[in-house]
């Protein structure tokens, strides 16, 4: 059964004009700027309806709220995640997404460096709990140095990815987040995680004004931390607390 939320989601998605696939190559924005925001999702389907005259939504075989599976990767000591929590200006991210409206694999890797995002990908056939040789080898040529990963979590959400009519800009609203680890599940239905690709930061956004218009301020929120820290409550957290905050007030 749909809730009511995702009935409003969907149906405001109806106002948006589809752009597909192929299409959307054109703002693929691999090296960009990103800028984050949370906010309640009971307030996604009013922001869509006023986002509906500025942009396209990615449409998949008739899905506009695509889903996304993906295997999170760390060292054993999570230096990847301490390394987002302690501010480290050049820091990785390693990742297996399966698309699941397209049926694609992706191992792929995020690199943060002065506040740009650069990614990196290569087409795989399935996930890897253990990461093949040459998986390995082309995070070492990307990273510049042999790390050894292990898998750390799980994630699975719902993407709505749109896209600027006049601008090269891409937002995309994550909802319905799901993290896992063995057997231990953690939820979080009640929010959205937005994120505005730039090729650079451009505050005239049609996004951004309008989280400015509902007081809505950036948030550095990795989904891959906001689970980390649910799934492994013993890592460090002290530079997350006002992240932490902010997600609880938003679920209360």
């Amino acid at each position: 059964m749909i809730n009511q939320s995702s009935y409003l989601d969907l149906n405001a998605l109806k106002g948006f004009k589809p752009i597909s696939l192929a299409e959307m190559d054109e703002v693929r924005l691999m090296n960009r700027n990103d800028t984050k925001f949370v906010f309640k999702r009971s307030d996604l389907a009013v922001f869509l309806k006023k986002l509906s005259p500025s942009y396209r939504v990615l449409t998949i075989e008739g899905v506009s709220a695509s889903t996304y599976n993906t295997l999170y990767f760390d060292t054993q000591n999570f230096q990847f995640y301490l390394d987002h929590h302690n501010g480290k200006g050049n820091r990785y991210k390693v990742r297996i997404r399966n698309y699941q409206e397209s049926d694609l694999f992706f191992l792929e890797i995020k690199n943060k460096y002065k506040g740009r995002t650069l990614k990196n990908r290569i087409s795989l056939s399935d996930f890897q709990l253990e990461l093949s040789e040459k998986s390995n080898a082309y995070i070492e040529a990307a990273i510049g140095e042999a790390i050894p990963l292990e898998a750390k979590l799980w994630n699975k959400f719902r993407r709505i990815t749109l896209v600027s009519n006049s601008d090269n800009e891409r937002l995309t609203l994550d909802l319905d987040l799901n993290f896992k680890w063995e057997k231990k599940v953690i939820n979080y239905s009640d929010i959205v995680v937005a994120e505005l690709k730039q090729e650079y930061a451009n505050r005239n956004s049609v996004f951004y004004n309008l989280m400015k218009e509902n007081l809505i301020r950036e948030h550095s929120m990795s989904k891959y931390c906001i689970g980390a820290l649910g799934i492994y409550p013993n890592l460090k957290y002290n530079n997350f607390k006002d992240k932490i905050r902010t997600i609880e007030k938003l679920i209360e």
